[in-house]
Formats: C-alpha cells, structure tokens, sequence
C-alpha cells in the first residue's frame, strides 16, 4: 500500500506534534495510518469532518457544531484538515491545557474571526451545542439553561455585557477561569465519547 515515506510521518512533525500534545509515538503512528486509510489524500475535508462527527452521535444531529469546530481547527483556511491540524483538534477537544482550550474555545465562537464575540455568535455556537443534545436529556436541564437562548442569556450576564457589547479574548479567558459553571455552558461535554469510538477503531 503505497511507499513507506507517504505512509509513515515525518520526523519533524512527529517531534512536533509529540512536544505539543500529550500523545505518544507509537500513538501518533497509529492515528496517521488510520487517517491515510481515511483520507489517501493526506485531508480531511469539512465534509468528511461533519461524517466523523456524526458517527459520534447517532441519536442527535452534530453538522452545525462539527462545522464550527472545523472553522476553528483549519488554521490556514484550506477548506481541509491536515494531519497536524487534525492531532490539534482531536488533543484541544480531549485534553489539552486549560489556557490553550480556552483559546481554542474562543476562535470557536469567534464565528466571522473578527477578534471578539457578540451575543448573537454565542447564540449561535450554544444553538449548534443544543442540536447535539438528544432530546430526552434536553427535558432534564435546569429550568434557568434549557433553550439555547437561556443558555447565551446566562453566559452573556455572567461577562455583565450589554447586547451590543462584545467580548474579547482576554476577557473570555479569565472570566472562564474564574467561573466554572461557565465553562460548563460554553462547551459540550464529548471528549469521553470521542475517546471509547477511538478505542474500539483501533480494536
């Protein structure tokens, strides 16, 4: 299948990628293999991201959120993944450091990328959250964060914002810091998921 240099990872890279996330070598040679097997090509494209998320959650609908997630991810704006990109992804979703998760979760609801978030973007990536959630576990949220729009209304009074306000970077970051509760309404709660389908692809 192919010559060993297209199927096996460039040193330079696999030093990188060793030094910024906390996977393994035999890990990362593992997870390129399945990803050429995936995309001969060496990318992922949006669609098949938007595949790879819906694999995740059969009884829910990821499409809006796997879109924003792989906004936030193709770093040079390719409209694909590479397999760099595609490692970041997959360790800031599971594991990374808090203030590189918070980073990460800032581009997220950055959504047209302009440096700061409004009201309306945090609308929309709780929106793509809520799409995630099956419905019988919708009817068992607290009364105060059972809509997307209660949700947004919570976070957004949480940063003392008027509707026009916006938010920037620094401010997301230590206003999640310093409040929990918040950085569980901003993030949807998959890396557990994602970790045992991982598992039973390599099985």
């Amino acid at each position: 299948m192919g010559n060993t240099k297209s199927s096996a990872l460039s040193k330079d890279l696999l030093e990188e990628l060793k030094s910024n996330t906390k996977y393994s070598e035999s890990e990362l040679c593992t997870w390129y293999q399945s990803f050429l097997k995936e995309c001969p090509g060496g990318k992922i494209s949006k669609q098949q991201f938007e595949g790879i998320y819906a694999s995740f959650f059969p009884d829910a609908d990821p499409s809006k959120y796997a879109r924003h997630v792989f906004r936030s991810f193709d770093t040079n704006a390719d409209g694909t993944l590479d397999f760099k990109e595609y490692i970041v992804a997959l360790h800031l979703t599971s594991g990374g450091k808090t203030l590189q998760k918070l980073e990460w979760a800032f581009a997220l609801y950055d959504v047209d990328g302009n440096g700061t978030i409004s009201k309306n973007e945090i609308l929309e990536i709780v929106r793509s959250i809520f799409n995630m959630i099956p419905a019988d576990d919708q009817k068992n949220l607290p009364e105060d964060e059972n809509t997307p729009e209660k949700r947004a209304e919570k976070v957004w009074e949480f940063f003392g914002k008027k509707d026009n306000d916006k938010i920037s970077e620094g401010e997301f970051i230590q206003g999640v810091m310093e409040n929990k509760d918040i950085l569980r309404l901003i993030q949807y709660d998959e890396p557990q998921k994602i970790k045992d389908k991982l598992k039973e692809k390599k099985q």
